[in-house]
């Protein structure tokens, strides 16, 4: 049977809407069993997808049909934002994402059918605009994986797609920027936005520092999450004297330029070839050659030196094997967390192996490796990123057979 749409009118969605808020103004929390209760915000969520890509796939027929003018916005995404309650350069980023949308039809089908996330699709629009062919691939990556995922895989897809990479970088980094605000609950708030290199020299002064007031904490017996303590770290930066001697920064928070020695003889990256700070974002190649005599920065270069078959017979990792684990797994194991905070886990105890080799190593977050160490949690077989479960599923190493 063919696909046959039904054409949208305001009477239908006014009935609808009349319906759907009837519903919902019957609903008591506690009402809802707790057997049904995940199901049941479920489809609230799915509703919320439908409606969101709705407003988006509208918001270019909005901006055609000129009330923004006769309201006296200045522009359509201000009208849209006093309508729809929100910022006005979100309802910019909204239009924006509706005039991409207009020609990308596999993802307008997408956010029709509800497989989207209003996230999802502010990740996923701008990069498929600038690599048609990345359409299905994004798509499959947004239904497997997280959000932050999903968003570093766009990014990299824009700087493969982009022309002039270096263009982008100047563009970029004559429009860095800080603002603070304070928001509707009365607290202050800092946004900062510059390119990735000065991000990574910026992590590279603030991350000893949350370590330190971290480790401060533990000493004193009190446990506080660590954005407490890079909130602490930076009133310490801004704090500091002048004249005061910069902490030098310890190795574990140095940045790694992953570079593709093709590319870093040739100027440009071609194919699959990657020019990146690990853990950050995509760079030009021209700043990765500026970056290599900085001393805050080291860079791997792909083709270096092989550390896969090194056997050190001591507990911690070597600098080289934190240096390659840094570079081929930044983040948690855990293929349903993003955390890049991590700590290397021995897959069999140090105790009973007495080495430390880097296949048999894997990152894992401070909650993550909680749950191996205190409650069974593991990975299942494999190596790299992949599921973490729990003791009772199918799938933990304790659970299946022995090979015949």
């Amino acid at each position: 049977m063919d696909d046959v749409r039904t054409p949208l009118t305001l009477a239908a969605m006014r009935v609808f809407e009349h319906a759907f808020a009837r519903s919902v103004a019957g609903l008591v929390a506690d009402d809802v069993a707790l057997s049904s209760v995940t199901d049941v915000w479920t489809v609230f969520d799915r509703i919320e997808r439908l409606a969101s890509g709705a407003k988006t796939l509208l918001a270019e027929r909005v901006d055609i049909a000129g009330d923004w003018k006769r309201a006296g916005a200045r522009s359509a995404a201000e009208h849209l934002a006093k309508l729809g309650g929100t910022s006005t350069a979100g309802a910019r980023r909204t239009v924006e994402t509706s005039k991409q949308v207009a020609r990308l039809p596999g993802i307008a089908d997408a956010m029709r059918s509800g497989e989207l996330s209003h996230a999802q699709v502010e990740a996923i629009v701008p990069a498929v605009a600038a690599d048609e062919s990345a359409e299905c691939r994004l798509l499959k990556v947004a239904a497997t994986t997280n959000i932050t995922e999903l968003r570093e895989e766009c990014l990299r897809t824009r700087a493969a797609a982009d022309p002039d990479r270096d263009a982008t970088h100047r563009r970029i980094r004559a429009a860095r920027s800080a603002r603070t605000y304070v928001d509707a609950e009365g607290a202050w708030n800092l946004h900062a936005r510059g390119t990735v290199e000065q991000g990574a020299a910026f992590e590279a002064a603030f991350e000893p520092i949350i370590d330190g007031l971290y480790a401060k904490a533990r000493a004193e017996g009190r446990r506080e999450p660590r954005e407490t303590y890079a909130f602490d770290a930076l009133m310490s930066l801004a704090e500091r004297e002048p004249d005061e001697p910069r902490r030098r920064a310890n190795a574990r928070f140095l940045a790694l330029v992953r570079v593709d020695a093709e590319s870093l003889a040739r100027g440009e990256v071609e194919g699959d070839e990657v020019c990146e700070i690990a853990g950050l974002g995509p760079i030009p190649v021209s700043v990765a050659r500026e970056l290599l005599g900085d001393a805050i920065l080291k860079v791997v270069i792909t083709k270096g030196v092989d550390v896969i078959n090194v056997t050190h017979f001591g507990r911690s990792a070597t600098a080289a094997q934190r240096i390659a684990l840094l570079w081929t797994k930044p983040k948690c194991a855990n293929f349903a967390c993003s955390s890049r905070f991590v700590q290397l886990d021995h897959r069999e105890p140090w105790a009973k192996t007495r080495h430390t080799k880097l296949g048999e190593l894997d990152p894992l977050c401070p909650h993550c490796h909680k749950l191996k160490t205190n409650q069974g949690w593991s990975l299942v077989g494999g190596a790299g990123r992949r599921a973490f479960v729990g003791p009772h599923d199918p799938r933990h190493p304790r659970n299946k057979p022995p090979p015949a």
